[in-house]
């Protein structure tokens, strides 16, 4: 299953997805020290910057970057978790239209374009209860304008061994041609012992994020801006095991098909 990744962070969605049988085409993230992470460990996948030039021209086929095609063919999945700082209390709740939550409406356009089977996005929860509401009753209303259905659900990375509650609402949307035919999740689709938590836990931090010797983000000795952005990735990223487990939810949904 072709996966295109917006606002990919250091690639917790594509390494997820990825163990799930999905095999990622693009990546699309603006800021730099994700950029190197990312080409660091998928370096044969091509890798946007500003979504607000990314396109796709479905009669083509074709993904174009800031007018360059750098993907041909379909694309069966879209993910991503647009800016949450609008959305969080940390960001004094500006609300979905703000600058940078109101991204999510490129990823909408996108979708649009390319008209994947799935879409899976991720956020903060207060997208659910922002202004009584009124922001999650506005991403439904235009994800449904561009021909998509919605389930969702909150789940914590605390509950897959991560040493942190980091409560997320996970969404996952489908064409509404599917005539409300969900993905069955009670069916379970992995298991994980606490040993083998704690060890998924060490291998994907380590893998990821942790060597300093895979990337020399400055030619000087000062490691306290490497750190801050490393850090700063990390609070973006997704638990890898969460995607890996709606991956599988949607793979085992298109074999029973």
């Amino acid at each position: 299953m072709k996966l295109l990744d917006l606002f990919s962070g250091i690639g917790g969605f594509s390494l997820g997805l990825e163990r799930a049988g999905f095999e990622t085409i693009a990546f699309c993230e603006i800021e730099d020290y994700p950029r190197k992470v990312l080409a660091k460990h998928w370096p044969d996948v091509p890798i946007a910057g500003d979504i607000r030039k990314l396109s796709y021209n479905r009669s083509t086929q074709e993904l174009i970057y800031d007018g360059q095609i750098i993907y041909r063919g379909a694309i069966d999945a879209i993910c991503g978790g647009f800016p949450c700082q609008d959305l969080s209390g940390a960001g004094h709740g500006k609300g979905i239209n703000a600058e940078r939550s109101g991204l999510y409406s490129e990823m909408l356009r996108i979708i649009g374009e390319s008209g994947p089977g799935y879409a899976i996005f991720e956020n903060v929860t207060d997208l659910l209860s922002g202004e009584s509401g009124r922001w999650f009753a506005q991403f439904l209303y235009d994800l449904a304008s561009i021909g998509y259905d919605a389930e969702w659900h909150c789940i914590p990375a605390s509950e897959f061994g991560a040493p942190h509650h980091r409560d997320r609402v996970w969404i996952i949307a489908y064409p509404n041609s599917t005539n409300g035919k969900g993905i069955n999740f009670q069916k379970p689709l992995c298991t994980y012992t606490e040993e083998s938590r704690r060890r998924k836990l060490a291998r994907t931090i380590n893998a990821f994020i942790s060597a300093d010797d895979y990337i020399k983000w400055r030619e000087n000795n000062d490691d306290v801006p490497r750190e801050m952005a490393r850090l700063k990735a990390l609070g973006n990223s997704v638990y890898p095991q969460i995607p890996e487990l709606l991956g599988r939810a949607i793979m085992n949904y298109e074999e029973s098909k």
